[in-house]
């Protein structure tokens, strides 16, 4: 049967889907109740709901399944040459692909799918019977991580033990573990884990401790999180610290929030520039004002003069307010690079004349295609990643755009250690990638839109044409024909 019966099951698949889209769209077949037409609609849409619980999780168990299936064979077909940990980063990789993942979500997925299938039987059954939610079995997974085999299957045992029996109502712990929010449940199973846990609570809090970071998500409206996973008392010394600060500011005449006056401190505090230590760790010098941003912006020149509304684009976060960004110009922000712009469609035509040195040149315009690391989900900071040629030097590959990427050192690493392997790429576009499956994955492009042009006052200059210009694949050193209409553009209009 093979592919034939993957192929049929998942279109009887779509055909129930769309019986049930019609049923809750009330274009069944037949109402649900003739009597009362709209409560009985109601009541069978809570019937949807729960049956399409039960399918997530049935369907959630089966990708698991299939993930580490798919693992274990794409393992043998590279054969013994291939080490573990980067053929586990291979498959990782296209099963990111495939379901449309980051990669630490990829390998997150793997991971917690190897868990289900190899350590944790009554989770893995608990999915496949609909008792269970992909996120219950995340929690469950999360918890059993550095346990023993024996805790592992003590702590199945303790909130799994009938689960599938619907008469099985332990009193002590409530309801069962597949109608507890996901949330409240790691709770219980954290506390459980604690208590029972073989191992030394002093040592996995060392390992914790280890494992300290901090972490950067950007968000809208120019706005980002910074969140930091410290030890609970640095980490509550710190809040206590922000808080006990932020009240003492309050006042009759202080308008800010104690919400905003937590973030004003911590920025302040951490913006602010402390001097080496001197002998014995210590000095005695008061800190010198904030750190001046090392970040790349581009700015649409008519946003930057004020003429414009149009958001400017911060490297590694996306638009952010022509304010901010000509605050940073004005701070004088190091890795500021004056950019322009193809009027139709937004795309970067070339750097100013202030990066002279080629190598800076061409990096920054990586940064400008790219954003972040080609490999498709990947979302490492450009500052962070490698340039790397397409077709090697060796083999005759050149030095321009069109032929270099920026793939963040593990997937730099991915690209010379697996059969995994970048497609070509343009001065404007990123390469794609093709997995040792032979399965194309196209990079993320980045959004250019033409830019806003002011409303007009004057009659406006003559542009040429871009294709005059020439092709760029290397950044001019001297004089620039857009440059040069950008000048005249500018002095005639001010």
């Amino acid at each position: 049967m093979g592919k034939a019966a993957v192929v049929r099951a998942f279109e009887e698949i779509r055909a129930a889907l769309a019986v049930l889209d019609a049923e809750v769209d009330g274009a069944g077949c037949e109402p649900f109740s003739a009597a009362d037409p709209l409560a009985a609609l109601a009541g069978g849409c809570l019937d949807v709901l729960a049956g399409a619980r039960a399918v997530e999780a049935r369907v959630a168990g089966l990708k698991a399944k299939a993930a580490v299936a798919y693992a274990d064979s794409a393992a043998v077909v590279a054969g013994p040459g291939v080490p573990a940990q980067v053929q586990e980063m291979s498959a990782a990789a296209e099963i990111g692909c495939v379901l449309a993942l980051g990669p630490r979500a990829a390998g997150s997925f793997l991971a917690t799918a190897h868990a289900l299938v190899t350590t944790l039987p009554r989770t893995l059954a608990g999915l496949q019977a609909g008792a269970l939610s992909w996120q219950h079995a995340l929690v469950m997974a999360d918890e059993a991580a550095g346990l023993d085999a024996a805790g592992t299957a003590a702590l199945e045992a303790h909130f799994l033990t009938g689960m599938l029996d619907p008469e099985d109502a332990d009193a002590a712990r409530g309801c069962r573990v597949g109608e507890l929010p996901a949330h409240r449940f790691r709770v219980k199973a954290r506390t459980w884990r604690e208590r029972h846990h073989a191992g030394s609570n002093e040592a996995r809090h060392a390992k914790g401790v280890s494992e300290r970071r901090v972490e950067y998500r950007p968000d809208r409206d120019g706005m980002a999180w910074l969140t930091a996973y410290l030890p609970a008392d640095q980490a509550s010394a710190v809040w206590d610290r922000l808080t006990s600060e932020a009240r003492a500011l309050q006042g009759p005449h202080e308008r800010r929030t104690l919400a905003q006056l937590r973030a004003d401190n911590y920025t302040t505090a951490l913006l602010a520039t402390y001097p080496a230590p001197g002998p014995g760790g210590r000095s005695s010098e008061r800190p010198s004002p904030g750190i001046r941003a090392q970040v790349l912006v581009t700015v649409p020149v008519f946003s930057l003069l004020g003429l414009t509304d149009e958001p400017a684009v911060l490297d590694g976060y996306g638009p952010i307010p022509p304010s901010m960004a000509r605050n940073l110009v004005a701070g004088g922000a190091g890795s500021f690079y004056r950019v322009l712009v193809d009027p139709r469609d937004g795309a970067p035509l070339e750097i100013g004349r202030t990066s002279y040195r080629l190598t800076k040149a061409m990096r920054a315009w990586l940064r400008l295609r790219d954003g972040t690391c080609p490999f498709p989900g990947c979302s490492n900071h450009s500052l962070d990643n490698d340039a790397d040629h397409l077709l090697a030097w060796a083999n005759g590959g050149t030095t321009g755009i069109s032929n270099l990427g920026q793939p963040c050192p593990k997937h730099h690493r991915l690209r010379h250690t697996t059969a995994w392997k970048p497609t070509p790429a343009t001065k404007t576009t990123p390469p794609g990638w093709t997995s040792p499956t032979g399965r194309h994955y196209q990079s993320e492009h980045q959004d250019w839109e033409p830019p806003h042009r002011p409303p007009p006052h004057h009659p406006h200059a003559h542009w040429p044409s871009p294709a005059a210009t020439g092709a760029i694949d290397i950044t001019r050193h001297r004089g620039s024909p857009w440059e040069d209409a950008l000048s005249q553009y500018l002095n005639t209009h001010t």
